[in-house]
């Protein structure tokens, strides 16, 4: 097994009678990419903050590194990007990067990073001086600088256009690529979709489902046939039609069957395919499901 960097065992966290996170156990282990989603409400940031240190859980236990998350021997091999992030409006973006960097014994080399982040070229623009898109690049790249173990990113891409988010991306990916470990949060669920080998889902503070990016797509059990054809038969097994431009979705848990009975039915189609769900498909089934549960009690 890999190591643990970060850990949660049966922890809590309560705001006066609001329960933010309810007896959650988690592991964060070397080496993985790992999706956190859940609506708003759901406990994410909370969570997170824990596993960093910014706030003690109610009861339960966290640790960082096998330490105290409030320890800064703990959080030394950390780099974060909170959800909002106030940078000082008259430093430099140089300026910004050297100060962070200032804090470690072998930072990243300033420029590399900035290019890295699309930010090449702004080492003497005032941070105030920005866009939105730009200062939130310059916040994820803070999180880079110190060459940590465990990365943790909150909605790193809000704000960023496509071809910017795009970038962040690969970015993500190369820092993986060399063994970095990163915790990602976000809104979109393209961009968990695109990244992470592991989802968590929250719901109501509580973890709902917890497996790899396959396991949890394969948890609603409905395939996608994906096809040209200009008009679809009566079909045993068909849940529901879906029209993108000149392809045709035919939804079904047996996609096999679906595909023998569109031929047994003398059905004209050609490029077929056959997709598995999306995590977005998954993710509201899990919440809904989630809710569902919680309305019965």
């Amino acid at each position: 097994m890999a190591e643990t960097l970060a850990r949660a065992v049966a922890a809590t966290r309560r705001y006066g009678g609001i329960v933010a996170v309810d007896q959650v156990s988690v592991e964060i282990r070397a080496g993985e990419l790992v999706g956190l989603l859940g609506p708003n409400g759901a406990g994410k940031t909370t969570l997170i903050n824990m596993l960093i240190g910014l706030r003690r859980p109610t009861s339960g236990t966290v640790e960082l590194f096998g330490g105290d998350p409030r320890s800064p021997a703990s959080r030394r091999a950390i780099g974060v990007t909170p959800q909002e992030t106030g940078l000082p409006a008259t430093l430099r973006v140089a300026e910004c990067v050297d100060f962070v960097a200032a804090h470690y014994p072998d930072p990243v080399d300033r420029d590399e990073l900035l290019g890295r982040l699309g930010l090449d070229g702004l080492q003497r623009r005032q941070t105030g001086g920005l866009s939105g898109g730009q200062q939130r690049r310059l916040a994820v790249a803070l999180a880079f600088v110190g060459r940590p173990r465990l990365v943790v990113l909150d909605e790193p891409t809000t704000g960023l256009d496509v071809e910017a988010r795009h970038a962040l991306w690969q970015g993500i990916r190369d820092y993986h690529a060399d063994g970095g470990t990163v915790l990602l949060t976000s809104h979109y669920l393209e961009e968990i979709e695109a990244l992470a080998e592991r989802v968590i889902v929250m719901g109501d503070g509580t973890i709902l489902t917890d497996g790899s990016l396959e396991s949890v797509r394969g948890m609603v059990g409905i395939r996608r046939v994906s096809l040209r054809i200009d008009t679809v038969p009566p079909l045993d097994g068909l849940l529901g039609v879906e029209r993108e431009g000149d392809r045709t979705n035919l939804l079904t848990r047996d996609a096999d069957r679906l595909v023998r009975d569109l031929v047994a039915a003398g059905a004209v189609f050609s490029d077929l395919e056959i997709r598995t769900t999306s995590l977005e498909e998954a993710f509201l089934s899990i919440t809904t499901a989630g809710d569902a549960d919680a309305a019965a009690v």
